[in-house]
């Protein structure tokens, strides 16, 4: 069995349940999933996606509302930049595809903020189409199985979608089935620090278990500090203007965070990433807040 075969077997029998991944779901809630999983556990997902779905179950419904509600509705999933991302796919899908997920690779490429992955997953796990879906899970799995190295690099590679497309299955749908499962198969298994080797299904084929290698000491990326960062700030500011009604003075954002030249520095980042809006005399809103009646 090739190591498609085996991941498949493995997934078929082990794959988490999670709900865009049944039969009923539809493109537009695998692209919420996938833009909603960058950088943010399944976890954390999960509820926030049934959420976001029961309110806007198709990209017409979420583009009929302003901006400032998709921020609202993110809450602190964090890198809020990714739901003005869903709004502006919501409103370009509606405009140029008739209200509908696009299923060409290229038109999906089209969209406001998707990149190479997103557009992958999307035609692959939505529409069962063949493409390498590469990410850090499936990079890791490759590196140890394939090459018989310990860890992949950081970021990924034009070889590494060749890599993988090497092993998938020529069928279409198969292909789509082994990207699927080699994914869950590096999120549970072949995990980075701790990976469960004798409960993995390809331990018999894979090089780097074979090699007798050890995972290099220490954390294979630094974790990324959150207290006291710009990022921190932005949230607080954020949290304030979510549970806002319309615009909001200056005097209740500045009391969040008590540096003012930090605070000021995320405040105009909020505003030239376009989540946050100033209005007159010195307030402000979340993008779109000030056309909402008594905004």
């Amino acid at each position: 069995m090739t190591l498609a075969d085996k991941t498949i077997a493995w997934y078929d029998a082990n794959a988490r349940d999670l709900p865009w991944r049944q039969p009923d779901s539809s493109p537009w809630g695998v692209l919420v999933s996938e833009v909603m999983l960058q950088q943010t556990p399944v976890v954390r997902v999960e509820p926030a996606w049934r959420s976001w779905m029961t309110r806007w179950p198709t990209p017409a419904a979420l583009a009929a509302d302003p901006p400032s509600e998709a921020i609202r509705m993110w809450g602190r999933l964090g890198y809020p930049r990714r739901a003005m991302r869903l709004h502006a796919c919501a409103v370009a899908m509606v405009a140029n595809h008739g209200g509908q997920v696009p299923s060409d690779l290229d038109e999906l490429l089209a969209l406001p903020g998707i990149g190479t992955y997103t557009a992958r997953a999307v035609a692959t796990f939505a529409f069962g189409q063949r493409h390498p879906v590469v990410d850090t899970n499936v990079r890791r799995v490759v590196t140890r199985v394939v090459e018989g190295q310990p860890d992949a690099g950081p970021n990924t590679t034009a070889a590494d979608l060749v890599a993988v497309e090497d092993l998938l299955p020529s069928s279409a749908s198969r292909a789509a089935r082994a990207s699927i499962a080699f994914m869950e198969l590096g999120a549970l298994i072949c995990t980075a620090r701790a990976p469960k080797c004798l409960l993995c299904p390809v331990e018999d084929i894979c090089l780097w278990r074979a090699s007798g290698q050890n995972l290099p000491d220490g954390p294979s990326r630094k974790p990324q500090r959150y207290a006291g960062t710009d990022r921190q700030v932005r949230g607080l500011i954020l949290e304030v203007l979510r549970h806002a009604t319309g615009p909001v003075p200056r005097q209740r954002i500045d009391v969040v965070w008590s540096d003012d030249v930090q605070r000021a520095r995320a405040l105009a980042g909020l505003v030239q990433d376009g989540l946050v809006e100033p209005v007159a005399d010195g307030e402000f809103a979340l993008a779109g807040d000030t056309e909402r009646p008594g905004g």
